[in-house]
């Protein structure tokens, strides 16, 4: 019932002023009457849409919030445009942190938990969108003071984009020396809590700089012996593996002239170079037709052509006009192979926890993308994708 209300809520409200956007001009609050002196239902930061419910009345809208509250806000703060000029009036007392500390952009709050689920919908029951972490920051433009109220977290209408939470979920950005000292003080028998605190611990650390990791996977990997839980304590060392290297991270340009000695085993064609090219020609001599040739829109021109030979281990950009082929992608196999460092051979029986503890001060990973990684080079980048413990396929990934 709940989620067939909003739906009904935000379908009435797109059909009144629906020719018109309308945002806010300053700081100010959501009142629960025509009145600066009445309670207020949430904070509205600089920049927030809202919904108009009604004309003026006595220089007050009816307004609706971006998480379907309603209340009232003065008509001298509504506006169809907004632009530099503006005298925003600030409110000392608005959580919503406001962009250009680092982190975002734009008005924001950072996530509190560990695998936060942001819905489609306010209402627990409806599609999750998104999992969030620890010190993840989201967009913020209006805040309800009630914790237990839902929060629009991409500060946008469109039923498409919108993500919502709960209030008590989001705040200011966690301090992970204080979470150190949180998990530091649990009694040691208290498992579920050291689990949950360290989960947190984990996540913001992903969200900091890489030093933090190996302090972070500590903590968590004490939790983890006591859970006893064996593919857990596996995953964990390995992530501990990866700590270790990130934290002795190479050199951007120590990293570019290693991938100068990158180059593949393909069949019987051995490549010394990072980006492997051939003729058409020779890429029919080599490996035949392939199986399927498929067109995909290159908006950023980054490839030949927007034409793309698939073969069981290769798929490849070709550019017919032009007699020109290059390789994108590898899906390696005893006779596919990724050679790092001119002579080391990497296929489908090279283990992720040896890549990572042979290769962890090159890549560079993220706790969001698990077992992928990435070594930089200087317009492009190799994506390496490891499935069940093992090796899966090399992709060159250029920038737009």
């Amino acid at each position: 019932m709940k989620k067939i209300y909003f739906l009904i809520a935000f379908c009435c409200s797109v059909l009144l002023h629906s020719q018109e956007r309308y945002f806010l001009n300053s700081d100010t609050r959501l009142y629960t009457s025509a009145s600066s002196s009445a309670s207020f239902l949430g904070y509205f930061k600089y920049g927030a849409e809202i919904r108009l419910l009604s004309g003026s009345q006595n220089g007050w809208y009816k307004v609706q919030a971006d998480n379907f509250n309603e209340g009232y806000v003065q008509e001298s703060f509504v506006t169809t445009r907004l632009n530099a000029k503006d005298v925003k009036i600030k409110d000392t007392e608005n959580p919503i942190l406001e962009g250009g500390d680092a982190y975002y952009g734009g008005n924001h709050l950072f996530v509190l938990v560990a695998g936060l689920k942001a819905r489609a919908l306010p209402d627990k029951n409806s599609k999750i969108k998104e999992i969030l972490f620890t010190g993840d920051p989201v967009a913020v433009d209006y805040l309800p003071v009630n914790q237990d109220e839902w929060v629009n977290i991409n500060g946008n209408f469109d039923e498409e984009y919108a993500r919502y939470t709960l209030r008590k979920f989001i705040g200011l950005r966690p301090s992970f020396e204080s979470l150190l000292k949180d998990f530091d003080k649990l009694d040691v028998n208290a498992v579920s809590d050291r689990k949950t605190v360290s989960e947190r611990i984990v996540e913001l650390a992903w969200n900091s700089e890489y030093a933090k990791l190996e302090p972070a996977y500590q903590r968590y990997y004490e939790v983890v012996k006591q859970i006893n839980d064996p593919k857990l304590i596996s995953e964990t060392e390995m992530n501990m593996a990866l700590a270790k290297g990130l934290a002795k991270h190479k050199l951007s340009e120590q990293i570019i002239a290693f991938t100068r000695k990158i180059g593949f085993l393909l069949g019987d064609i051995k490549t010394d170079t990072p980006m492997p090219n051939f003729t058409q020609k020779q890429l029919l001599k080599f490996y035949g037709d392939p199986d399927k040739k498929v067109k995909i829109s290159d908006e950023c021109g980054l490839y030949l052509s927007d034409l793309f030979y698939y073969y069981p281990n290769l798929e490849i950009s070709v550019d017919e006009k032009k007699n020109k082929a290059e390789v994108i992608k590898v899906y390696v196999s005893p006779n596919y192979k990724f050679i790092l460092n001119t002579n080391d051979f990497l296929d489908n029986s090279t283990s992720e926890k040896a890549f990572i503890e042979k290769y962890g001060t090159y890549i560079e990973a993220s706790l969001k993308s698990p077992h992928n990684y990435s070594i930089i080079m200087e317009d492009s980048q190799f994506r390496i994708v490891f499935k069940d413990g093992k090796l899966f396929s090399v992709e060159i990934f250029f920038y737009c």
